[in-house]
């Protein structure tokens, strides 16, 4: 009998030991170095040539030092073009992710930051413009290539792309056209 109390010890404190331990959540944060917002990857709000378009609200782009970056644009949700890891390919993703291609590749963009400049998965999350001041996620939401997705604290601009979206599904536009 005392054998098997010793065995269920032993268990129980191998079993113990060898639980995983839960690692601290940190927050991305934002600072300002000579007056220039960045976040805690170094990465610093200012002109960016776009070299690849993921899908229809993702892109990977240059800086004038080459610093590559990969953007997730906020306030938007494009459907998925394809598979991979956890999502699916969704209707009108591959139609959103050309729409993508066509607005953004070889393009110049100033990206802005909000609250949290970094999501989960160590994207850089941006408003983008074009050259010419137009504000990409409102034209992509405007358009009907994405719909509204806010998470706070990132919502500085969460009422024009509300407007977006309310005038691409009035007027079924992208993927609202079969939706209503």
């Amino acid at each position: 009998m005392n054998k098997n109390i010793l065995y269920v010890f032993l268990f129980s404190t191998l079993f113990l030991a060898c639980k995983p331990k839960k690692e601290k959540q940190t927050q991305p944060f934002a600072a300002f170095t000579s007056g220039t917002l960045r976040n805690d990857k170094g990465i610093t709000e200012g002109e960016y040539q776009i070299t690849k378009v993921s899908d229809g609200d993702t892109f990977w782009c240059v800086n004038r030092e080459s610093k590559k970056i990969k953007v997730r644009l906020i306030g938007i949700d494009a459907p998925e073009p394809r598979n991979y890891f956890h999502k699916k390919e969704q209707p009108y993703g591959k139609e959103a992710s050309k729409y993508a291609e066509q607005l953004l590749m070889d393009q110049t963009v100033r990206l802005e930051f909000d609250v949290n400049p970094l999501d989960q998965y160590g994207r850089t999350l941006a408003y983008a413009y074009l050259t010419d001041g137009t504000f990409v996620n409102e034209k992509i939401m405007k358009d009907g290539y994405a719909v509204l997705m806010t998470i706070p604290p990132n919502v500085k601009y969460e009422q024009r792309l509300v407007e977006a979206q309310k005038y691409a599904r009035n007027h079924l536009l992208g993927l609202w056209k079969n939706r209503l």
